[in-house]
């Protein structure tokens, strides 16, 4: 679960992390209304969606104009600049073409920036431990600095056992140049940093750019923050920052029926038991020359009614011009999935191809079930033979 850089602020700032003074606002009014409580006389505003590049990012209404972070010198100018956020459509490199509606702005205090620097802490999935990154190149986006200056990345991984320790920050601070009163700073911040990780159950804290002032101190400048979904039940205060308008209303539908669904940019819809066999049957679909539509999961106790829901959220993408379903019968029988594809299939009037490939429990019920359900279904007696089909199927029917 991803939640909004003021609110990501204001859980931090609750661990030691430092942050600058600020206000969310959901109008122009409110907006001038927070920056006379900063003192000045430079403010900042930023338009607050779930992507990042938003200030280099450019409004669909205005692609010549500014970007969706910009500076202010008086209450009234921060008022100009949220008139032309609010109600209006960001577009990143993050956020597709489409782009995301700002429906909030964060008024933030000035900064006296000396360096930009990159902080971040996730789950090394090689070592299995927490993981500090640290940069020298802040403000840039990590994969590219990984890319071109791998030199410039520093890790350093905490043992569980021992947690963090004024090691791992002397040892980042010297990587980074840091020296002196910056060097203890940094190190009370990463501190900080982890505290907050480990007591939230997140699955990233991103620091970028977190900057040095010309006073010494070292202040987050921008955060971003994400919860391990598996571990929200632990924390119902931190549900509470759900902001479902900035999720895919097909995830969101597929959470209600406890679906495992992951929206794609493909055009073959997916329906598997199994995420490693759904990963299988997104890469054969690959193999011939297409490309997957989404991640569907249906898990191994899935219901008819379970089944027909997760046909109808993969046909409510626009972009699907044909599915393939995909069942290894275990757990779950091939009869219950037949049955909730031909419900679906029936209840939506199906206008697309259907390729289905059943194997396992029941498999012969399955196959009979939807032999005899009168719809347009092709039966498919493995996955290559399956994928071949529906790439076939959809190809003819452009």
């Amino acid at each position: 679960m991803n939640i909004h850089e003021y609110q990501a602020k204001e859980l931090l700032k609750r661990y030691g992390v430092t942050v600058l003074d600020g206000h969310v606002a959901w109008t122009p009014d409110e907006a001038e209304a927070a920056a006379a409580k900063l003192p000045g006389p430079v403010y900042v505003v930023k338009s607050q969606i779930h992507a990042g590049g938003r200030g280099a990012g450019r409004f669909a209404d205005d692609p010549n104009g500014k970007g969706g972070v910009r500076l202010a010198r008086s209450p009234a100018e921060v008022r100009a600049a949220a008139e032309a956020m609010i109600g209006h459509t960001l577009i990143t490199k993050q956020t597709g073409a489409a782009g995301r509606p700002v429906r909030r702005v964060y008024v933030e205090a000035g900064c006296d920036i000396a360096r930009e620097l990159y902080l971040s802490l996730l789950v090394d999935r090689l070592s299995g431990r927490v993981t500090i990154i640290a940069s020298t190149e802040g403000g840039m986006e990590i994969e590219d600095v990984a890319a071109n200056h791998p030199e410039k990345i520093l890790r350093v991984s905490v043992d569980p056992a021992s947690g963090i320790s004024g090691f791992h920050g002397r040892r980042l601070a010297a990587g980074l140049g840091l020296s002196g009163k910056q060097a203890a700073t940094f190190g009370k911040f990463v501190a900080a940093m982890y505290s907050a990780y480990v007591a939230l159950d997140c699955a990233i804290i991103e620091i970028n750019p977190l900057v040095v002032t010309g006073a010494g101190d070292v202040v987050a400048l921008d955060a971003k923050v994400s919860f391990d979904d598996n571990a929200l039940f632990r924390h119902p205060d931190l549900q509470k920052l759900r902001d479902e308008s900035e999720e895919d209303p097909k995830e969101l539908e597929a959470q209600k029926f406890e679906l495992n669904y992951v929206a794609l940019d493909g055009n073959i819809g997916c329906m598997v038991n199994g995420a490693g066999l759904a990963m299988a049957t997104m890469d054969i679909i690959k193999l011939f020359g297409m490309a997957p539509a989404n991640f569907l999961d249906v898990g191994g106790s899935a219901t008819k009614e379970r089944v027909t829901a997760a046909f109808k959220i993969i046909l409510s993408d626009p972009n699907v011009e044909g599915i393939l379903v995909n069942i290894f019968g275990g757990i779950m029988r091939c009869d219950i999935i037949a049955e909730g594809v031909v419900s679906a299939a029936r209840e939506v009037q199906l206008s697309v191809p259907l390729v289905v490939r059943l194997a396992g429990t029941n498999v012969e019920l399955g196959k009979e079930i939807l032999a005899k359900s009168g719809l347009p279904i092709v039966p498919a007696d493995n996955l290559a033979d399956a994928a071949e089909k529906i790439v076939k199927a959809v190809k003819e029917a452009a």
